[in-house]
């Protein structure tokens, strides 16, 4: 809340004690006052993706089903099935053929070892309208929205390496890989620890993947917030984001989002288009996060998707991503290599 709108609250209060109750500035003043505690340190790891694996119809299961759904659910690209005989999907040891040479080791993976669990429901996927679980794209060449693994968690987008600039994002961290920052923030691989700070006048979200920190001011009113948009010129990442509070949720609508960011992204978005979020605490230990998508550019219709941050006593690490330093040497040269056979016509590589 601003300075002015506590000193009109202020006012307001004054007036309403010497002249007696009004209650439409009674009911603003409360509207103004409400605002769900979202302070502490959260994570939103599960093995639900945004869309609906083929061949499961329903959006919530029962505890049998979420234990049967995440043990078959890929992980980093490895085909599920690795269940041992508990139900959980492990992973395999370091060095294993099948996973340790193309991937982290089972020390740092930790993308949850359940379905999502939202209001005591466990969900088969993270977008709940459509009803039927799938991202409502309209045909387009960039994206192919019916492929089974659209919106995957860990999706960085085809990578081209013949410059420093055209390495996804993730890979020149730039900003955290499977949308963990969002907007729409949704669990990924490992680092899936968030830490809400919330101010009179701002939400600051810290992503500990890559270190993402989202500064979201917050005014009073929807109208107030979209007259303090940035210069349309401005493409910052995470897009411009503003809010405010409605009853006992947080609103954030976000419009602007970088488009290299988002082409790289499982929540594609051109710049007309809009993000909300909506914050509600539920419990003690769990806040309802749910994110609608509007653009018609891209989407037959609005959709939304849902999910529930809940708290923990882990800490946030300090995230160093320096693998640029290393690996974007070998991979600059290594395609030059390939340009030179390219041009002397060598196809063994």
């Amino acid at each position: 809340m601003h300075k002015n709108s506590r000193l009109n609250i202020a006012l307001s209060a004054l007036l309403c004690g010497a002249f007696g109750s009004i209650g439409s500035v009674d009911e603003a003043q409360a509207q103004s006052q409400v605002r769900p505690d979202l302070e502490g340190t959260w994570t939103n790891k599960s093995l639900t993706n945004l869309q609906r694996p083929e061949g499961v119809e329903s959006l919530v299961v029962t505890t049998e089903q979420a234990v049967i759904i995440a043990a078959r659910t890929p992980i980093a690209g490895i085909e599920g099935g690795l269940d041992e005989g508990d139900g959980v999907n492990d992973l395999p040891e370091e060095g294993a053929d099948d996973f340790g040479v193309r991937a982290y080791n089972n020390f740092w993976v930790e993308p949850g070892n359940n379905l999502a669990l939202v209001k005591g429901e466990y969900r088969t996927s993270y977008i709940i309208d459509p009803a039927n679980g799938r991202v409502p794209g309209r045909e387009d060449p960039q994206y192919d929205f019916q492929r089974s693994s659209f919106g995957a968690r860990y999706a960085t987008g085809i990578a081209d390496y013949s410059g420093p600039e055209a390495f996804p994002n993730s890979e020149r961290c730039l900003i955290g890989f499977g949308n963990k920052a969002g907007p729409g923030m949704m669990g990924a691989l490992y680092n899936n620890t968030y830490q809400f700070v919330q101010t009179d006048d701002y939400v600051m979200i810290l992503v500990e993947m890559v270190h993402d920190a989202r500064i979201v001011p917050v005014y009073d009113t929807p109208a107030e917030a979209r007259a303090n948009r940035r210069p349309a010129v401005h493409e910052p990442w995470f897009g411009d984001s503003v809010g405010w509070y409605e009853g006992d949720e947080l609103v954030i609508e976000t419009v602007n989002i970088n488009p290299q960011q988002l082409s790289q992204s499982s929540v594609p978005i051109t710049k007309q288009g809009r993000i909300t979020e909506r914050f509600a605490r539920y419990s003690e230990d769990e806040i309802v996060y749910q994110f609608i998508v509007d653009d018609s550019n891209l989407y037959l219709q609005p959709w939304t998707a849902e999910l529930s941050f809940y708290a923990t006593e882990d800490r946030l690490y300090e995230y160093a991503c320096h693998e640029g330093n290393y690996s974007m040497p070998g991979s600059l040269a290594g395609a030059r290599t390939l340009e030179v056979h390219e041009e002397l016509g060598i196809t063994d590589r």
